[in-house]
Parts: structure tokens; C-alpha cells; sequence
């Protein structure tokens, strides 16, 4: 039999409930792939649980807590496949996965580098359709919340940059060229700065409207938990040290969001975690060399105020609700399994 073409990678911090339901559907794929587990110091037995019931697996173990962009890189680096899935361990993917993403990357130009499918969420809405960013660097998940995804989402949103980091998809060479996840990020943000170098390089990404997966999400660090607050802020400040943000014609516009995004946080929320988080990722880029920003993938349409809406929990789904939908007969590729 011929080497499976697919790695999958499955960063772990226990969460054994999820992560044994993670890895059953991959041992269900209807085409055989490369499993890596990277345990990353689980504090309880969810290692020594993996290794006994999953043999068929490769089982990492990270010797201290390293984050989530650590581990990914990990196991990227111990398998050899032409393509690569990043995919959370609260994430459980259909049968068909490995089989649509290896046929997509197959059939693609051969600069696609990265592909962004659709995941759904536990309640059955859009988790997550890739990535955007607008010109300020500032990304944002596409469609979370949204019922469905009107027929032409692409022509109506801003454009795919890049994958949603719980089900993410890439082709190993691009990653070579380009490098792997920036490992100063423990968690958040990690996939969108690897998504801007790729675009940087010239690569592109597919955005495929097939459900791949269903995500619990926020079983690491929390949904809106403290050190979420904290990651996301030190991923948002790093992000706009790194590609020398506020020395472009973007400034105003990135220092006037922040200014409020932040402010506001403060005088609700009395939210100081994203501020000590944004501190920390602005120190921690200071001797980082700076980074090109890409000539496309970016969505230069995204007005000032469109940003500040698109953070607004109900954005997506207000847009699918008005969008005029066509939906064709059997229903819209984003529904069907």
C-alpha cells in the first residue's frame, strides 16, 4: 500500500472526552491518513490514554506546556505527507475529510498553499469559514454565528485570506518555504500571521463551502476566558509590530481601533487582560525582523466601520439573514456532509 498522503496533527492539553471522539473519526476517514498526537504536558492521564487506545497514532510528548503553535510545529516536523491538517482535538471530522482535502489539493493550481473549508459548531451555525483580514492586519473569522452561507458568500464577505486554525489545511511545501507557525504565539492569532506570509509569498488559499467538521471550541483556554482575552490581545499587538502596521498609511486607522476595541473593553468589561496581553505581544516583537505585508489576500474594500461591526457577535449572522440566497436544488454545498 502506498504512504498515506494526508498528516494530521492533533495538539492535546487532556480534555480526554474530546479528544477520544477527535480521534475516532479520524481512524473512520475513508482515506487512510498520518495521525501525530502532540500531548503538550497534559496535567493529567489523557497521554497515557491516547497511547493505549489509540496504538495506531503517533503520540508526541511535549516535555513542558509550550502552546498550541509549538505543538502543531511539533508534529508537522515528525511526518513527511505532501499535505498537512492542523486540527484541534475538539473537533470532529467527517468521514470524508481527508479524502475532499486531498482530491481539492490535487486538482488546485499549485500555489494554492492552504485551504479553509467549513466547520459548524455544536449547535449546527457556521463555527468558522476561514479567515479574513482587513488593512490593518486585524482578522476575523468568516461567517461565525451565520445559519447558513448564502450561495454567493464570497461575492457579499470579505475574501478568504486563509483556514480557521481548529481545521486547518496546508501544503507542506508552502509551509517549507515560507516557514511554520511564529512559535512567540502560545495560542490565537497563530494561523492568521502564518496565513499573511504565505499570501506575502504568493501563495493562495482554496475557500471551500463543504462542512469538514463540527467544533465545540474554546476547550483549551475558554470562550472568553481571562488568558483568552490575554492571548488574543498579545497576538493583535505582535501582529501589528511584526508587519510595521503603524509605520503604513494604516496607522490612524489601526491606532483609532484599538483606541476603542480597547477602550471599550475597559469601561464594560473592566477587561485589563487584553491590555496586559497587547503589552506583552508588542514587547515580545521588538526584535523580531519585520515581515512584508502581502500585495493580496488582504481585503482592502473592509471600511473603518465595517471592522468595528464584523467584531459584533451577531455580524455574520445579520449578513446571511439579508443576503438574498439562491439556493440550488439538494441545498447549499456548506449544508451537505
Amino acid at each position: 500500500m502506498s504512504e498515506p498522503r494526508l498528516d494530521v496533527v492533533v495538539p492535546v492539553y487532556s480534555g480526554w472526552e474530546h479528544v477520544e471522539a477527535c480521534l475516532r473519526a479520524l481512524e473512520a476517514q475513508t482515506l487512510p491518513v498520518n495521525v501525530f498526537v502532540v500531548d503538550d504536558a497534559s496535567p493529567d492521564d489523557t497521554a497515557d490514554r491516547i497511547a493505549a487506545a489509540f496504538p495506531g497514532a503517533t503520540l508526541l510528548r511535549n516535555p513542558r506546556n509550550s502552546g498550541f503553535a509549538t505543538s502543531c510545529n511539533n508534529g508537522i516536523r515528525a511526518g513527511s505527507a505532501p499535505y498537512v491538517v492542523l486540527l484541534n482535538s475538539d473537533v470532529v471530522a467527517v468521514p470524508e475529510m481527508a479524502a475532499v482535502i486531498v482530491e481539492q489539493f490535487e486538482s488546485a493550481d499549485e500555489r494554492a498553499g492552504s485551504l479553509s473549508p467549513v466547520l459548524r459548531d455544536r449547535a449546527g451555525a457556521v463555527d468558522a469559514y476561514g479567515t479574513c483580514a482587513d488593512p490593518t492586519l486585524a482578522g476575523f473569522v468568516r461567517w461565525h454565528g451565520a445559519r447558513t452561507l448564502p450561495e454567493a458568500s464570497d461575492e457579499i464577505s470579505p475574501r478568504n485570506l486563509g483556514p480557521y486554525g481548529a481545521l486547518a489545511a496546508y501544503r507542506r511545501s508552502a509551509l517549507t518555504e515560507v516557514g511554520l507557525l511564529d512559535e512567540n504565539f502560545f495560542m490565537y492569532g497563530e494561523e492568521l500571521e502564518l496565513s499573511i506570509r504565505l499570501a506575502a509569498a504568493g501563495w493562495t488559499s482554496i475557500a471551500l463551502p463543504l462542512v469538514l467538521g463540527s467544533h465545540i471550541g474554546g476547550a483549551s483556554a475558554g470562550v472568553e476566558s481571562p488568558r483568552q482575552r490575554y492571548l488574543s490581545g498579545f497576538g493583535r499587538a505582535y501582529t501589528l509590530r511584526v508587519y510595521g502596521v503603524l509605520r503604513s498609511r494604516h496607522a490612524l486607522r489601526a491606532l483609532a481601533t484599538e483606541a476603542i476595541v480597547v477602550g471599550a473593553r475597559l469601561l464594560q468589561r473592566r477587561d485589563v487582560d487584553s491590555v496586559r496581553g497587547r503589552l506583552a505581544g508588542w514587547r515580545a516583537a521588538a526584535h523580531v525582523p519585520r515581515r512584508p505585508r502581502p500585495l493580496t489576500g488582504l481585503d482592502e474594500t473592509v471600511t473603518f466601520i465595517q471592522s468595528l461591526r464584523m467584531r459584533s457577535p451577531g455580524y455574520w449572522r445579520d449578513l446571511a439573514s439579508s443576503a438574498v440566497e439562491r439556493t440550488p436544488p439538494g441545498g447549499h454545498p456548506a449544508d451537505r456532509r
